[in-house]
């Protein structure tokens, strides 16, 4: 058995492949193997020899299968290495510079505005983007034969036949969050509701989806003359130019009245539009003192408490400020634009050290 032991042991660390291995396991430890035939020999032993004899066989056939199994996993790992270093291949990126992402400028204006009202005061609310028919429209006194509601300006969801749910629509403003907010906390309250809208229109100035910013402000003793101020305050320190004059325009919206169109002071030189100075003016924004019907519908004294309300397109004053021609582009993920209009990602706007850069 030492001779056996000795020449298989041998014969296993010699062997180059797994197939001259597997010859060996077949003829050391197979069926028809040396080890095997000697273990039917033991039949022909006294039982005397074969407590001798048996175990080392076994532990001889042990010790055999043991180097095989080894000797197995040698040549694989072998293998392994050989075919890792003959399929190498480098699939890492060439070197390039690296760059800093960017801020893109609907977030930055967002950004400016919500420093700004802060400083006034006002706190930023939020609500969802998809909505009952009744928070869009009901709430804000918009008339069921209102064209605002037609399927032609406003997104409605989907709805089974026989659904008898309210109807949800994408919301068309973020005034639904001023109804959510003043039913959550009541009066008095001064929030601003910065967010996505959706409305069905596209062109230069108009896109499908696109971001508002809406102020609420709700108390006693609350004027025109206090929106007044507010406005002008928000004109002068998001342009960055002091006395910047506004003029009012009487208007219709249904949830306010009395309602009034916002221009604000700018002259165009070169081509070059210039806010704060000249004798022309362009129109920003919607505002108005809020309708008793809509303060009664989210559960405020019409009697007891009044307040104005406005609303401005963030995209459109992003594109004033910063002298963007198209609004679509906001929207096409081209990076060359971004890294143009974008804004260095770690710049927080702010009142001390300067909205923009």
């Amino acid at each position: 058995m030492d001779d056996l032991k000795d020449k298989y042991l041998a014969a296993i660390a010699n062997a180059s492949d797994e197939s001259a291995l597997e010859d060996i396991r077949v003829q050391a430890v197979g069926k028809k193997g040396e080890v095997a035939l000697k273990m039917r020999e033991l039949g022909k032993m006294t039982p005397e020899e074969r407590q001798i004899v048996g175990p080392k066989l076994n532990a001889l056939k042990g010790e055999i299968t043991s180097a095989i199994a080894a000797k197995k996993a040698g040549l694989a790992d072998a293998a392994l290495d050989e075919r890792l270093r003959s399929e190498w291949l480098d699939v890492t990126l060439p070197g390039r510079e690296r760059r800093q992402g960017t801020i893109h400028p609907v977030s930055q204006v967002t950004e400016e505005v919500s420093a700004i009202f802060a400083d006034m005061g006002f706190s930023v609310a939020e609500g969802p983007r998809i909505d009952t028919d009744w928070y869009n429209f009901d709430a804000l006194n918009i008339p069921s034969h209102h064209p605002a509601r037609a399927e032609m300006d406003t997104f409605y969801m989907h709805r089974a036949a026989g659904d008898d749910r309210p109807p949800h629509v994408l919301r068309t403003h973020t005034s639904p969050v001023q109804i959510r907010t003043m039913e959550k906390t009541g009066a008095p309250l001064r929030i601003i509701c910065p967010g996505g809208v959706y409305r069905a229109d596209y062109d230069q100035t108009h896109t499908p989806m696109f971001h508002q910013v809406e102020g609420l402000a709700i108390d006693k003793d609350i004027s025109m003359a206090n929106l007044k101020w507010v406005l002008e305050e928000f004109f002068s320190a998001f342009f960055e130019v002091e006395g910047i004059k506004t003029r009012f325009r009487a208007s219709h919206f249904p949830f306010t009245e009395p309602s009034a169109e916002v221009d604000i002071q700018c002259s165009w030189v070169d081509g070059q539009l210039r806010i704060g100075e000249g004798d022309g003016w362009m129109e920003v924004l919607g505002s108005g003192m809020v309708h008793p019907k809509v303060l009664q519908a989210a559960g405020v004294d019409p009697y007891e408490y009044q307040g104005f309300a406005f609303g401005m397109g963030i995209d459109r004053i992003a594109m004033l400020k910063y002298g963007i021609p198209d609004l679509r582009a906001f929207f096409d993920s081209d990076l060359r634009w971004l890294r143009h209009y974008g804004f260095a990602s770690l710049d927080q706007p702010n009142l001390h050290g300067g909205l923009s850069r």
